[in-house]
């Protein structure tokens, strides 16, 4: 797509490689990122503990990670069949309890190794506004549908997420002071807070990470959100919602990001990353045919040749 108006970006001095290892916490645009990182096979983990909104959360779930505080039968409760916690995602949930706490803290293992060692950090955050349980007066990741009146609602201040920022990045350097962050806002638009409340809601966001972010000489700001209301602004753009984008939105902050971000000696690579995936997902009308065997010989020594470069690469 061709655009008369573009957002002006520097390219980065944080340039992920296919040496890089890239860990991402936030909204469900960071999954929509995370599925790109997947598919072009950088190192990637996005989301452990799922998706996560607001900054506080996001930084109480970083906390839990990097001092190692694993999960008990105090975080956990059983609601709707189910045994959830109120810092992680509903999809994490599991009938039973003790396998719950038992996967929980599997999880906690497996992303203290991953934060330790990755060199990217990207965090994306969707919302200002936040719950608070009346019960234990903690700001929660997720509801998991719990009886609205249980809960009081408040918007961050600008002044909390800044410093929520901070010790974010704070914690992180603990265990791997030289990663680089990328920080970035979530182009999903929160309706059921309301349009004038969405519109306050990321511009606390944006007003904290200007203010904060650029404090420090280890993160950039990447504009998702600004790409998406300034450049796509058409809800054409959109899935049938209205609020998220859809998957030509996805792709073309995609590209934006890998021609900023991504180190354009990597181009080749992903190209023939793409290659190899469109070739694996190609139906022939004769599997048996000389061509198409020839066709997967093709395939699998381009994958041969990959992971001859690259051995964490795999289809």
């Amino acid at each position: 797509m061709n655009f008369t108006t573009k957002i002006p970006i520097s390219k980065s001095n944080h340039s992920i490689d296919y040496s890089s290892k890239i860990m991402s916490f936030g909204s469900c645009f960071s999954e929509n990122m995370g599925t790109k990182f997947d598919y072009y096979k950088f190192q990637n983990l996005t989301n452990p503990f799922g998706i996560i909104f607001n900054p506080v959360s996001i930084e109480n779930i970083i906390n839990k990670i990097v001092n190692k505080i694993e999960f008990t039968e105090n975080d956990v409760f059983f609601h709707n069949d189910i045994w959830n916690c109120f810092e992680v995602h509903s999809s994490l949930g599991h009938t039973n309890k003790e396998l719950f706490i038992q996967n929980l803290n599997g999880t906690l293992q497996s992303a203290i190794n991953h934060l330790s060692t990755s060199t990217h950090i990207v965090i994306t955050y969707g919302t200002s506004w936040i719950y608070r349980n009346k019960f234990s007066n903690k700001v929660v990741a997720n509801c998991h549908k719990v009886i609205q009146n249980q809960f009081d609602k408040e918007i961050l201040s600008v002044g909390v997420i800044e410093k929520s920022i901070e010790n974010t990045i704070h914690l992180i350097q603990k265990v791997n002071p030289n990663c680089k962050f990328i920080f970035t806002i979530s182009p999903v638009r929160h309706i059921k807070d309301g349009f004038v409340e969405n519109q306050l809601s990321k511009a606390h966001l944006i007003t904290a990470l200007h203010s904060s972010n650029f404090q420090f000489p280890t993160s950039i700001y990447f504009p998702s959100y600004e790409i998406m209301m300034d450049e796509l602004r058409d809800y054409r753009f959109y899935t049938e919602d209205m609020l998220h984008p859809n998957q030509v939105a996805v792709d073309y902050i995609w590209e934006r990001f890998r021609d900023t971000i991504i180190d354009k000696n990597c181009f080749s690579t992903i190209q023939e990353v793409e290659t190899i995936q469109k070739g694996l997902t190609h139906r022939p009308f004769n599997e048996n045919s000389e061509s198409h065997q020839q066709f997967l010989v093709h395939i699998n020594e381009k994958i041969k040749c990959l992971q001859e470069q690259f051995s964490f690469i795999s289809f």
